[in-house]
């Protein structure tokens, strides 16, 4: 029988890792992307390949770039013939003061985390719907439900319209596509390891839980909304936060 296989964007570091990981460890193909952390995703690779003896692609991709998505879709192709799940991760954020902010900067936020994700899921979701089955998961955020900071507005916005563009997604491709949308809140990642201390307490007493999640309890849900277990859920908006104090 031959092993399903995962595109996962932005897979390199943080939660983009333990997603492929998590895949590969239940004998999944994967495909690791990266833009500018190559030596992390060919770390990875090699990790992946002798720990779950899997077949691996690793590949430079900016999300953005149409013709990089074509280029890769190729690829894969070549490798893989199609894929079973793709995995829309990768996204940039800028935090800055209101004043700060220029549609320059606004518009680059929108066009890796919405247009990319649109585009990969174009190109990707064709391909699968080719062979009438597949997933796609996008990673979406609290922040385009209902946790907003000032500072992070296109970021926010963003998220925002991955949620919506989900929905889109999940009504063009079905009934042989599943689309679902997964929101985590904050997560211990490398982007956060910088953090200031007194902002992330604050950031803890918001949560019921009073702590930030693990990369790995968020790749548990994403591996569990792609699994056959998980077979009549489309269409919908998952959020994993360990609970928002009211």
């Amino acid at each position: 029988m031959n092993k399903k296989c995962v595109l996962v964007t932005g897979s390199s570091i943080g939660l983009g890792s333990e997603i492929i990981k998590k895949f590969a460890s239940n004998n999944y193909n994967v495909i690791i992307t990266f833009l500018n952390h190559k030596n992390d995703a060919l770390k990875l690779e090699s990790e992946i390949k002798e720990k779950y003896g899997v077949e691996t692609l690793c590949e430079k991709l900016d999300i953005s770039n149409e013709q990089d998505i074509i280029n890769l879709k190729s690829k894969v192709i070549n490798k893989f013939k199609t894929i079973d799940v793709l995995i829309n991760n990768a996204s940039i954020s800028n935090d800055t003061i209101f004043e700060d902010k220029t549609k320059e900067n606004f518009m680059k936020i929108l066009e890796v985390n919405s247009v990319g994700t649109f585009l990969m899921s174009k190109y990707f979701g064709d391909l699968m719907n080719e062979y009438k089955t597949g997933n796609i998961i996008n990673i979406s955020s609290t922040n385009g439900i209902d946790t907003y900071y000032e500072y992070s507005l296109d970021y926010d916005a963003s998220k925002a319209g991955v949620i919506n563009l989900s929905h889109n997604l999940a009504n063009h491709y079905a009934p042989y596509i599943r689309v679902n949308t997964i929101c985590p809140g904050w997560i211990n990642t490398p982007m956060n390891k910088n953090m200031d201390d007194e902002f992330k307490k604050k950031e803890e007493e918001k949560i019921l839980l009073k702590r930030f999640a693990e990369p790995e309890e968020i790749a548990e849900l994403v591996y569990f909304v792609a699994s056959d277990k998980a077979s009549y859920i489309n269409d919908s908006v998952i959020r994993i936060d360990g609970g928002k104090v009211c």
